[in-house]
């Protein structure tokens, strides 16, 4: 009896309360945290530890960092996430994973598009505590790097959720992720509330379009992915 009991309660769980708390960890959270930022923001608040952690990543500057982390801040974006962007949704549609595809298309367009946007409303002027190796001239607040990066992370881990990969892509991607954003603190083009707005945002907004395409169903990949014929 206590089994039979024990097997509603699970499914139950599985089904309703697993799904509410991943919208929260994933939605809502990042969605008030990145209000919260931007709030402040435009009322002119100046973020307490923005400028102690810059100063903290540039007493630890040499030649040999200055060479990774630059490394790292160009596979962040240009010549490491938009390629990938590319060749992955281009894989998805050949392959017929029109839903994947879909999913991932409008994860990592969106999210460039509202980066854009964002920095136009906020039009955040970039860190000035020191002369910078890799001087930008956009606007800094959200960052793109950890918006761009974040997203795609967000979408191979989906992807890759109901397959043994799960656990070591999860971990690569965390890793990747926050290295892309230490990278750009490091160079001294982003304040860490530029990082931090960046996840907030890529991660709702990824949230929110597995939402619309997959209302509340995890996807699988690649062998249960239905394929439109």
């Amino acid at each position: 009896m206590v089994r039979r009991e024990q097997r509603p309660l699970a499914r139950i769980a599985r089904e309703f309360v697993w799904p509410l708390v991943l919208v929260f960890l994933t939605l809502l959270l990042p969605l008030w945290g990145f209000s919260e930022l931007a709030g402040e923001l435009r009322a002119g608040a100046v973020f307490g530890f923005d400028e102690p952690i810059l100063r903290g990543l540039r007493a630890m500057t040499s030649a040999g960092a200055d060479r990774i982390f630059l490394a790292v801040s160009k596979l962040g974006y240009l010549y490491g996430v938009v390629p990938v962007d590319i060749v992955l949704i281009a894989g998805l549609f050949l392959r017929r994973h029109l839903r994947a595809a879909t999913f991932a298309s409008m994860a990592v367009v969106g999210s460039a598009l509202l980066n854009l946007s964002a920095k136009r409303i906020f039009s955040r002027d970039r860190p000035s505590l020191w002369e910078s190796i890799t001087p930008e001239l956009t606007s800094s607040f959200p960052s793109g790097h950890a918006m761009g990066s974040a997203t795609l992370a967000a979408v191979v881990i989906v992807l890759a959720w109901h397959t043994r990969w799960r656990w070591p892509v999860i971990a690569a991607m965390s890793v990747f992720v926050l290295l892309v954003g230490t990278s750009r603190v490091y160079l001294g083009v982003h304040y860490p509330s530029d990082i931090l707005a960046g996840w907030a945002v890529a991660s709702a907004w990824a949230a929110a379009c597995h939402l619309a395409v997959y209302r509340l169903r995890a996807p699988t990949w690649p062998a249960r992915d239905r394929r439109t014929r």
